[in-house]
């Protein structure tokens, strides 16, 4: 007995066959076309060419005759047999493309025409050199009637070609509809012995594929106890008795996991409630899919009512929205830059700020499921934090006064006091200037950093050009570039567009990476200042090619008393940097580092070009 996939072979089997009959019956009359279009082409174009240009040349010639009757014999002559070589050129490709019956006939009569033509032609020539009067009358008499001839012939040959040419097309037409004809009658034969067959398939598989459709349904409504006709001993009926097993064995399972299920997500729910950070789940559709006490206190809403909603109804800030948005489409966990990444909430009538992290959530087979948003408190760090801004800005601010003091003191001893004093105690004094000294740096740099870090600190904003920025910074560290005979290149273009930036800050941004960069520089050594337009904005970079930093102070090479020690370098206040990295961000603006221990460090920052400025605002 022939298997249900032997049944369908054969089917199709028949069917493809007669595709391949029409498919091969269209390339033979395809070819005959093809056939019929070279014939066209080939065999009768060239022939029209040769006439075209034959006549082209021959009237040529005749007009070279004229020029001579009219006393330019040299010019005359010089045009008749360039056309002459033309003439007998074509007239020897037509005679090698004879293949029309009357064509040899018509080619043997130019070719004697155009052979008396040429000697009446030189005959002529001769006798306008005695009697000019004679010569008109051999022109009008012998000469241009054998010309007329000679053209006429070539016209007749070029119109039996065209007639020919017409007559292959209607043939190729002719053609074209029978093929037309025959491929249709094949292609419905075709068709309807593919309907018919197709008929009798959808009866024989229908039926219990229908049947199957139902039984499915039923299962995915939760009733396990339906079973399908197991009918016949063909693969329907294996696959009828296999889809019953399976039916089984799903009851079974369903039976015996159905608590485990219902325990393990009861401790799930368990685990998100107890935790102390505010937590909430949010399935792919941005639906909130759960959400703890701590959160639901965190956003103030009751939880049993905004489960299943939209988390803009709960979160109701934009900003946390967009990252749950980004990671859902990337399947990763967002990139938030650095001072983004934390929430502030109104709870219980005071701020409270939260660290917050998003996470997706994967399936076994890494298929996305939702996202799940982890908020941690962080109000008392943040307090904390400001405290101490604030107590640094005070001690800074209250060391300001005593150390000028002190520093104007140790000023006066060295300059009044001198002569009384030994080498030693020059010494100690000269120290003690220069410990006052790196400690008021220290101070107002402190001050500085607490300032911008508290926001206190006025930033007067407007368009600037990155070229006079740079040249600013420049003309201030060239002495010491100088001093050290290192090379200090500029390479920003005065066409860049504006940045919106307070010149006085980002100035001291660039001289403060300038000085870093002579500092761990060597003599000989070279420092490229260069600044480039890319999207929105313009990049600023600091290159030298000093000592480079180490790789485990680059990811700290901004925090506050980082410093790299170097042989024979100053040391500084380790805050430069620091300052730098909080101006930056003060302009909307993002500080990094590129370097390799040996070979160099590069600086970079960036700075929003006018417009885009304005797009933010």
């Amino acid at each position: 007995m022939p298997t249900f996939r032997r049944k369908i072979l054969l089917g199709y089997g028949a069917c493809l066959i007669l595709v391949v009959v029409v498919l091969a019956w269209a390339m033979f009359l395809l070819l005959r076309l093809g056939r019929a279009s070279d014939s066209i082409l080939q065999e009768n174009y060239r022939s029209i060419l040769a006439a075209e240009n034959m006549i082209d040349a021959v009237e040529r010639q005749d007009s070279a005759v004229l020029l001579v009757l009219l006393g330019f014999k040299e010019q005359g002559l010089s045009e008749f047999r360039g056309n002459e070589a033309i003439f007998l050129q074509w007239l020897g490709r037509a005679m090698d493309n004879i293949t029309i019956p009357g064509e040899k006939k018509i080619i043997d009569a130019i070719e004697k025409g155009y052979t008396k033509y040429l000697a009446e032609v030189s005959n002529l020539a001769l006798t306008r050199e005695s009697d000019r009067q004679r010569a008109v009358s051999l022109y009008h008499n012998t000469v241009l009637p054998l010309f007329r001839s000679v053209r006429d012939s070539c016209i007749k040959l070029r119109d039996l070609n065209h007639e020919t040419m017409y007559e292959a097309s209607n043939r190729a037409h002719k053609l074209a509809i029978q093929a037309v004809f025959s491929i249709s009658i094949i292609g419905l034969a075709a068709v309807i012995i593919g309907i018919v067959f197709s008929l009798f398939l959808s009866r024989l598989i229908s039926r219990p594929v229908t049947e199957l459709k139902e039984a499915v349904l039923r299962i995915a409504q939760g009733d396990y106890e339906v079973r399908v006709p197991e009918r016949g001993t063909g693969e329907l009926a294996v696959l009828a008795h296999q889809f019953n097993e399976m039916t089984e064995k799903l009851r079974q399972y369903r039976a015996l996991n159905i608590g485990e299920i219902i325990a393990e997500k009861r401790k799930s729910e368990a685990i998100i409630q107890s935790v102390d950070d505010g937590l909430v789940v949010v399935d792919e559709k941005l639906l909130v899919s759960d959400i703890n006490p701590e959160a639901a206190k965190i956003f103030g809403v009751n939880r049993d009512e905004y489960l299943g909603r939209h988390i803009l109804e709960v979160v109701r800030e934009e900003k946390l929205v967009d990252f749950i948005r980004q990671s859902l489409q990337s399947k990763t966990t967002p990139k938030i830059p650095e001072g983004e990444d934390v929430f502030t909430a109104m709870t219980g009538g005071r701020s409270q700020h939260f660290h917050f992290s998003i996470s997706p959530v994967r399936s076994p087979g890494e298929e996305i499921q939702g996202v799940i948003l982890l908020l941690r408190d962080i109000t008392r760090l943040h307090e904390l934090d400001r405290l101490k801004s604030e107590f640094v800005m005070t001690a800074s601010h209250e060391l300001r006064t005593p150390l000028t003091s002190i520093g104007m003191s140790v000023d006066m001893l060295l300059e009044s006091a001198a002569p009384k004093l030994t080498d030693k105690e020059k010494e100690l004094l000269t120290v003690c200037h220069e410990e006052v000294q790196r400690l008021r740096a220290l101070v107002n740099d402190l001050l500085d950093l607490s300032r911008i870090e508290a926001g206190k600190l006025e930033m007067a904003f407007e368009p600037v050009s990155p070229r006079f920025l740079s040249e600013q910074a420049v003309a201030i560290m060239k002495g010491q570039a100088e001093a050290k005979n290192i090379q200090l290149e500029l390479e920003v273009p005065a066409d860049l567009p504006d940045v919106v930036a307070d010149p006085t800050k980002i100035e001291w941004v660039l001289v403060n990476l300038l000085v870093n960069a002579v500092r761990y520089t060597p003599e000989q050594g070279h420092i490229r200042l260069k600044g480039e337009g890319i999207g929105g904005q313009v990049h600023f970079s600091v290159s030298d090619d000093g000592e480079g930093v180490p790789y485990e102070l680059q990811s700290r090479i901004f925090d506050k008393f980082v410093q790299v020690k170097g042989a024979g370098t100053p040391e500084g206040s380790g805050l430069g940097l620091a300052i730098c990295k909080e101006i930056v961000r003060a302009h909307r603006g993002t500080i990094w580092l590129d370097s390799a221990p040996g070979h160099g460090s590069t600086f970079t920052f960036t700075l929003p070009l006018v417009n885009e400025s304005i797009q933010r605002s």
